[in-house]
């Protein structure tokens, strides 16, 4: 019995003796935390298809859906009403595709240099700095392009004939700089994940920076890179308040930029704060134009996701 016991209390006693784990509350706690944050996103989309869908499906009792969507004519307010919005989804996609033809070329540009031509203190300068436009009000966006950009443009266009007091070339100006820091930012972050080891074997090889930038972190980047441009798309489709203030309020279809335009987000704005009454024809047009908005980014969200799992790379 004396053997046995020391025998015992000598293993236990031994390094190599397994005791049994203890019970890690904190660890637990902190998984429901953010089981919890992750749920929250999930929780307030499915909120907003549910808050979404009864007025849709009032509104489309009344409103024939072939003719809301491929309707030229939207005048939900006039009589006879007219809720064609191909008007509303030209002026959005046509302000979007500017400030795309601004923030792309200027926010990748900003990205390969931060990433792979400035020193470490120049880029803890750009970047912060950069960085701050995505904190400026976009209120004030819309101001500096109705009091700013616009009366530039009419004294510099060539034959006199410049933009109109409300177009959408201003408003998709100002909007693609206002995005600049969200592409930049997110793309510099995917270059700098891209291993040394690619850098240094495309310099051993005698390329040049602008060939390693080019061919060799460009292309390894790709799937941050497209993420962080359709990111810009869904943020640049979803602005109000630049489209509300300089773009105009008239809907207007017509492929010419020098002209006012409403855009989907602009007359869910001004239909929002009206004197609608609550359950009425033209009030429920708010939440049809807010779901096909919904229904527009998500998709862009599934072709970003497509995108980026096939072009990702993964390194050891």
């Amino acid at each position: 019995m004396t053997s046995r016991g020391s025998g015992r209390r000598a293993a236990a006693g031994s390094p190599g003796f397994l005791k049994q784990a203890q019970p890690r509350h904190g660890e637990r706690a902190i998984r429901v935390l953010l089981v919890a944050a992750s749920l929250v996103s999930v929780l307030t989309t499915i909120g907003i298809v549910i808050a979404l869908l009864p007025p849709v499906a009032e509104f489309f009792g009344k409103v024939n859906f072939g003719d809301f969507i491929t309707g030229t004519d939207w005048a939900p307010l006039f009589q006879p009403p007219h809720f064609g919005v191909i008007p509303l989804v030209t002026a959005t996609l046509m302000v979007t595709f500017i400030a795309l033809f601004v923030a792309v070329p200027l926010g990748l540009g900003s990205a390969v240099y931060l990433s792979e031509y400035a020193d470490r203190r120049v880029r803890g300068i750009f970047k912060p700095v950069l960085e701050v436009l995505a904190g400026i009000p976009t209120v004030v966006y819309g101001f500096f392009a109705l009091k700013a950009i616009t009366p530039l443009l009419q004294e510099i266009w060539p034959g006199g004939r410049g933009p109109q007091v409300f177009n959408a070339l201003s408003a998709g100006f100002v909007m693609g700089i206002m995005i600049i820091p969200t592409i930049a930012s997110l793309a510099e972050d995917s270059m700098n994940a891209v291993p040394r080891a690619l850098r240094d074997g495309a310099y051993a090889l005698g390329s040049s920076r602008m060939q390693v930038s080019t061919r060799v972190v460009f292309p390894a980047a790709l799937s941050g890179i497209v993420a962080a441009v359709v990111l810009g798309i869904s943020r640049a489709i979803g602005e109000t308040l630049i489209v509300a203030i300089a773009a105009g309020g008239r809907p207007n279809l017509s492929f010419n930029p020098l002209e006012g335009m409403q855009t989907m987000t602009a007359f869910i704005a001004a239909a929002g704060i009206g004197d609608l009454p609550t359950g009425s024809t033209g009030y429920q047009t708010i939440f049809a134009v807010g779901l096909l908005l919904f229904v527009i980014t998500l998709v862009m969200n599934l072709i970003s996701i497509r995108l980026v799992r096939r072009y990702r790379e993964v390194y050891e």
